[in-house]
């Protein structure tokens, strides 16, 4: 067999990643064609088909599933390796990878993924957003972040300090033709947006008030999978929805959309970062966290677990 190289490892692991050739190579910094031939390449080498590929569709074959499952901790092996020998620097380099939820993403972009590169600029950070959970260690991701009660039980987590809260709106114009219901029970009379969850199930909205706990399966004329669109179908008048509170913080502040039941949502445990357990982290990765921490407990108390 050809000399296999990290480049091609990680090729294989990216595509059954992302699902696709184009999503892989851009989270490798390369051409689809390169990696089509990098592919090739290994396949050659190794004498059996990895993927099944359609003009629409990318898929592991049993071989590549077998190939994934053995390589992705050897892989993982090989880069924590690398990181203890980089821990030795006195100053920080090299790129940090981060799978986080879209809002999660927003959430850590300016206190700490910025404020992060500004204090250490031989970093590099790659964020990738995903609504899925995805297995930070198989994807070859330094750090996850994710709501709380989300965190893998064998991880180390880091409390980002602030809670997470929900917002149940609608615009000034619906509030005008329908009216504002004044309990949850209330929705059944309203168009509601409804939410589709990253594994295909239906958010079912959640209250509580004075030890009271209910959740709702809503109706409504549009179901949606992104923060943004059920924004936008806010706007627009559509109906109401019930949607994480920072994501419209900006349009209850200027008019654009009006809170309702505010008394029935809590906030809850906030955003966590999480990583698996290593002894030699790399000294960006420590950097990394300490700035974590310092954003933590600028907001709340932090706590980390294991």
């Amino acid at each position: 067999m050809e000399t296999t190289n990290l480049r091609e490892l990680e090729a294989v692991i990216a595509i059954a990643r992302r699902g696709t050739f184009r999503a892989a190579a851009i989270d490798l910094g390369m051409s689809t064609t390169a990696l089509s031939h990098a592919i090739s390449r290994l396949e050659a080498g190794l004498g059996v088909r990895l993927f099944n590929r359609t003009t629409r569709s990318v898929s592991l074959t049993e071989a590549g599933k077998l190939f994934v499952e053995q390589i992705a901790p050897s892989l993982h092996d090989i880069y924590g390796a690398l990181e203890a020998v980089r821990s030795q620097r006195e100053t920080p380099s090299g790129t940090i990878r981060i799978n986080a939820a879209p809002f999660a993403a927003r959430a850590i972009l300016s206190p700490l993924v910025l404020e992060f590169l500004r204090r250490y600029p031989d970093m590099a950070v790659d964020v990738v957003t995903e609504g899925k959970m995805v297995d930070i260690v198989r994807d070859g991701f330094d750090l996850g972040v994710r709501v709380a009660g989300l965190i893998p039980s064998d991880m180390i987590s880091v409390s980002l300090g602030q809670p997470q809260r929900h917002a149940v709106v609608g615009s000034p114009d619906y509030f005008s033709e329908h009216g504002m219901p004044l309990v949850p029970p209330d929705l059944f009379q309203h168009r509601c947006i409804r939410v589709r969850l990253p594994d295909g199930a239906l958010f079912r909205w959640r209250f509580e008030k004075d030890g009271e706990a209910v959740q709702f399966d809503v109706q409504g004329p549009i179901t949606l999978d992104e923060a943004s669109l059920v924004r936008t179908a806010l706007l627009k008048s559509i109906g109401i929805g019930y949607i994480f509170e920072q994501e419209v913080l900006d349009d209850i502040e200027a008019g654009r959309l009006v809170r309702v039941l505010e008394d029935w949502t809590p906030p809850y445990p906030g955003l966590c970062l999480y990583y698996p357990g290593r002894r030699n982290l790399s000294a960006g990765m420590r950097a990394f966290l300490a700035v974590a921490r310092e954003v933590s407990r600028q907001s709340a108390p932090h706590a980390e677990t294991k």
